[in-house]
């Protein structure tokens, strides 16, 4: 697989959010999202923004920093959101369920290097930073595998 990459600056965080139901749009289960950045660069906003797109009927979408995974049943398949912040290696996310999950669900994971070696090739892989002006985010899209092509194409256009 040839990896392929896409920057973009989201402006707002409505722009955040924009992006974030576009992608969603797409999702199916089994695709995987590897979100990274630092504490406060926005990965729980887009995550947030994205499960709440999916969402039948609206809920209060909060952080799984403490519970590690938050399960949502969506319009596009059951979603998993997780916060690997907390683990100490790769094992603890495979009593998670995490790994089994990967197959059968969409799922956000934000920590994924906490992985490893599990985090699956074929992911989307999105990073966060801090953008030119306060509440602008940088984002840099990475991917191997040619099922998100359409998708990324799509958003950077």
């Amino acid at each position: 697989m040839t990896a392929r990459q896409t920057a973009l600056t989201l402006p707002t965080p409505e722009a955040t959010c924009d992006l974030a139901r576009r992608i969603g749009a797409g999702l199916r289960p089994g695709d995987v999202l590897l979100l990274t950045g630092e504490i406060g660069a926005g990965k729980t906003h887009f995550a947030r923004c994205l499960i709440q797109s999916l969402l039948e009927v609206p809920e209060d979408v909060p952080s799984p920093t403490f519970t590690l995974v938050q399960i949502y049943d969506t319009t596009a398949g059951e979603l998993w959101h997780a916060d690997l912040y907390r683990l100490t290696g790769p094992d603890e996310s495979v009593e998670l369920g995490l790994t089994e999950a990967f197959e059968t669900a969409i799922c956000l994971v934000e920590w994924p290097d906490r992985l490893q070696e599990l985090a699956p090739r074929d992911a989307l892989r999105l990073s966060l930073t801090a953008g030119p002006a306060e509440d602008a985010r940088a984002l840099v899209l990475d991917w191997e595998a040619p099922r998100w092509d359409a998708l990324i194409a799509e958003q950077a256009a």
